[in-house]
């Protein structure tokens, strides 16, 4: 048995678990969810208050990947029903992401499909980003290009970026199983371009492709070692018509457990709640930013998520705030905004209608 307030005190001394201290973390029983969320939150809000980062994502390029990567909609040989186009105008990425920073988002992220970029990409990615630091100077922006080559990342940063992502999604041991045309070694190799030229390097996984406690494990603590500012934990979207489609193990419960195990080995890091959370956290969203400080508004890549209202209304009633937003006025959100939400009933007992159950 584990000692989840021992967890807290190490990480909050920045001293990792072991290795079995956090498998244990990952086999704690559904009755002890609400302990491991509790001694979570120790960690995060003692690095993170009770701010949350809000995050928005552009895809700049839709679909039509040549990565075989068994997880993503956009893959190889993919029939999923997702939208493809190619390249985004700068003053299309410049008014999608202005769509993210109205809403609040702090960061905003550009991301293309493909195995990695050509300079001419580089190129045309670097007018985006220049073009929207010029009208949003104190909002982030993050790329997500694929592999990159020497120099590119140098070029990206000489743009204004200032950071990039790259996940590692799963463990060495167990990436060849997800994907073929590239590796493990590839991606580690990409954070570290990055990282050399002064991005802030952004890199985290995927949950619910199958994987071992031990290969959740061992990712972490590698992105451990790897030291990203910012660790995206996503769970899986499993999309018709690509390998892992039919993959649906997550629970709510399992999900606050990874995202937990994280922030006991990394504890100092901006854990985002990435892709999938609506579907596999449901009604259980607002225990995980208790754990997480950083989530996506709106939607994804090539999935919807809630919409970006709802994401503001999550963040209030779980009791944060939204980073680098004014102090909200006491009287926000009560009143006519909230007349909508009142519905007498027209249906069941004394109508015509079905009842609603």
């Amino acid at each position: 048995m584990i000692s989840l307030e021992a967890l807290a005190e190490k990480a909050i001394r920045l001293e990792p678990p072991t290795r079995d201290e956090a498998r244990a973390v990952l086999a704690t029983p559904d009755d002890d969810i609400l302990d491991v969320v509790a001694a979570a939150f120790r960690v995060r809000r003692h690095f993170f208050g009770r701010r949350v980062k809000l995050n928005y994502l552009v895809n700049l390029k839709s679909g039509l990947c040549p990565e075989d990567c068994s997880y993503c909609s956009q893959r190889l040989g993919s029939k999923a029903d997702v939208l493809k186009y190619t390249w985004l105008s700068t003053d299309e990425a410049v008014a999608s992401a202005a769509t993210g920073i109205a809403g609040g988002a702090r960061r905003v992220c550009l991301v293309a499909s493909g195995r990695g970029p050509t300079d001419r990409d580089v190129d045309r990615v670097a007018r985006s980003i220049s073009a929207i630091k010029a009208d949003h100077p104190d909002v982030e922006v993050c790329a997500c290009l694929g592999l990159l080559s020497d120099g590119q990342a140098d070029r990206l940063c000489d743009a204004g970026a200032d950071a990039y992502n790259h996940n590692l999604n799963t463990s060495d041991a167990t990436y060849a199983d997800i994907c073929s045309t590239h590796t493990y070694a590839d991606r580690v190799e990409t954070v570290d371009l990055a990282k050399k030229a002064g991005l802030s390097p952004c890199s985290g996984l995927i949950a619910g492709m199958g994987e071992s406690d031990q290969d959740l494990v061992d990712v972490a603590f590698a992105l451990r070692e790897l030291a990203p500012d910012s660790i995206p934990v996503n769970f899986l979207i499993p999309f018709e018509g690509t390998p892992l489609g039919g993959e649906w193990h997550l629970t709510p419960q399992r999900c606050l457990r990874i995202l937990a195990m994280v922030r006991f080995v990394c504890p100092d890091a901006e854990i985002r709640i990435g892709g999938g959370r609506e579907i596999h956290l449901r009604s259980m969203q607002s225990l995980a930013l208790h754990v997480a400080n950083s989530i996506f508004l709106g939607d994804y890549l090539t999935s919807e998520g809630q919409p970006g209202q709802d994401d503001l209304q999550l963040i209030r009633d779980a009791g944060f705030v939204v980073e680098g937003a004014a102090p909200d006025d006491p009287h926000e959100g009560h009143g006519d905004a909230h007349h909508d939400l009142v519905r007498p009933r027209r249906r069941g007992a004394g109508t015509g209608e079905a009842a609603n159950a």
